[in-house]
């Protein structure tokens, strides 16, 4: 295949030029004026660019369960990194396997008749490898770990417990995961310590990982939340990726600038340290996950006894509404800031786009849907969106769930989104700027071996685009649409968008971290 005339967006952060790109053997063969190839595409006007790698996805079941993967795919992404905010189905024995179904199902669905057939970090990337649409990265969640290792206890972990921590992790780094993730508002990950943070940290670091953490705080107490994740990085010499980092709520309007003052200080100081953002103001997460995280100890059985019993149901009201529950990011809940998204009991459907009414409202319906609900959360900062995204450390995410009624359209429209409001509409990042932060730069956080960038000899994992034309459909109201101007998708030089439709095929594998860096099992 060769692609004529295009405007070449190479992923470095330098000048497009135009030039024909020829594609062998799942390889970029040839840049030049004169490469040669059939078949030709045409991509006069069109830019090609290396495909788009999403630093955060939750398509952990989606990818196996829907393998083809349109919702991804279309946007031209080629690359995702699963196992985020320290919830996810590796490793883990029966017991948690079943707890982690029924506590993150708001996140990825419980599909009935599915097959559970692996435990181990490398099981489930073995399991991937039997054919996706895209690649895939993973890291090691920690709330999982703890989970297996200490259940759903809130209190500091022992020195013995903290060695099976240890040896887990690098088990699963073993096993080709790129780094661990955390969960600082989600149980039980909140109420692992600083110190124990440090110690897992140390095997991630090194191993050759990075350190992924939802970290404590998005509202009050933000930047104490994102210094203790920099002191982390520093004392354990872990790398440091933020995830979906951003100063959210009204307590954060217009502060971005104290977060890129601190994230800059510590990169001055030798720390190493990237971020993902999404290019939208309201969070999405379950409606659960907003309770105070004592009242989630011991897992959902007993959060649910919580919720029902009328005096610590008081006592949740009280901290939620007057206090500022940590799992509201320490800021007193807003309710006509959350929207329900997705219910998994058919008699709630009715309630997807309403507003959660006051706290017995929230109760009853954590109640009824068994802590499944899931929202958005209206309480983003535009200024701190843009600021944050033009740092030279940023990378693009999605954060987005594909399940749900109505999920948040940043599932669907992210990357698109980026080309079309940041870049064409709005200027705040040029075109080379903007797929750099999109490819080369998440490429070598993620150690990718010939990937990231439109060179002779890498993998061709590539998206052609309209630069005029290229835009998100997907909105709150209808938020699974495909995106529009985005013509041809490779993944391995197979072409999986073609002329806009999927082909249906399923070129993507597992890429799992190495001695050498991150590349597919068995390639060279």
């Amino acid at each position: 295949m060769i692609f004529k005339n295009v405007t070449v967006a190479d992923g470095t952060g330098g000048a497009p030029y135009v030039a024909n790109v020829g594609v062998r053997f799942g390889r970029i063969a040839e840049i030049g004026p004169d490469a040669t190839g059939g078949p030709a595409i045409d991509g006069t006007g069109l830019v090609l660019a290396p495909g788009f790698i999403d630093m955060h996805a939750h398509s952990d079941l989606r990818l196996l369960a829907e393998p083809d993967h349109l919702a991804k795919v279309s946007q031209g992404v080629t690359c995702e990194v699963l196992g985020q905010d320290g919830l996810s189905y590796a490793p883990v024995d029966d017991t948690t396997l079943g707890q982690l179904r029924r506590q993150i199902a708001g996140w990825n669905g419980d599909p009935g008749g599915f097959d559970w057939n692996w435990r181990s970090v490398g099981e489930y990337l073995d399991r991937l490898d039997q054919g996706i649409a895209v690649n895939a990265c993973y890291l090691v969640p920690q709330g999982s770990v703890r989970m297996l290792v200490m259940g759903w206890d809130d209190r500091p972990a022992t020195d013995g417990e903290i060695a099976e921590q240890r040896r887990l992790v690098a088990a699963a780094m073993a096993e080709g995961a790129v780094g661990m993730s955390s969960g600082l508002t989600y149980t039980p990950g909140m109420y692992a310590g600083t110190g124990e943070l440090v110690q897992l940290c140390e095997v991630v670091g090194a191993l050759g990982g990075f350190y992924a953490p939802h970290h404590r705080s998005y509202g009050a107490g933000a930047l104490e939340a994102y210094a203790e994740m920099v002191e982390v990085s520093r004392r354990s010499g872990c790398p440091l990726h933020l995830a979906h980092a951003t100063m959210n709520f009204a307590v954060n309007k217009g502060r971005a600038g104290e977060l890129l003052d601190l994230l800059d200080a510590a990169i001055a100081g030798g720390c190493d340290i990237t971020l993902d953002t999404y290019p939208y103001l309201p969070g999405s997460t379950t409606l659960a996950a907003l309770l105070p995280g004592w009242a989630s100890e011991g897992g959902p059985n007993r959060a649910l006894e919580r919720l029902r019993d009328p005096g610590t149901a008081e006592r949740i009201r009280h901290v939620m509404e007057v206090e500022g529950s940590d799992g509201c990011h320490g800021v007193p809940v807003e309710w006509d800031t959350i929207q329900i998204s997705g219910a998994r009991t058919a008699g709630l459907a009715e309630r997807v786009g309403t507003k959660v009414a006051g706290f017995e409202d929230f109760r009853r319906l954590l109640i009824e849907d068994d802590l499944g609900i899931t929202i958005l959360q209206h309480v983003g900062d535009e200024g701190n969106v843009r600021a944050i995204m033009r740092h030279p450390a940023h990378t693009g995410g999605s954060d987005g769930l594909l399940v749900g009624a109505r999920p948040h359209p940043r599932a669907w429209g992210t990357f698109p989104r980026y080309l079309a409001r940041y870049v064409r509409e709005l200027g705040v990042l040029t075109l080379q700027e903007c797929v750099a932060h999109l490819t080369g730069r998440p490429a070598r956080r993620l150690k990718l071996t010939g990937r990231g960038l439109i060179r002779p000899g890498y993998h061709a994992d590539l998206v052609l685009f309209d630069p005029e034309t290229v835009a998100d459909t997907a909105t709150f109201d209808d938020p699974r649409r495909q995106a529009e101007g985005i013509s041809h998708v490779l993944v391995a030089g197979v072409p999986v968008i073609e002329h806009g439709r999927h082909t249906g095929a399923l070129p993507g594998r597992a890429l799992r971290r190495t001695p050498q860096g991150t590349t597919a099992k068995g390639a060279t």
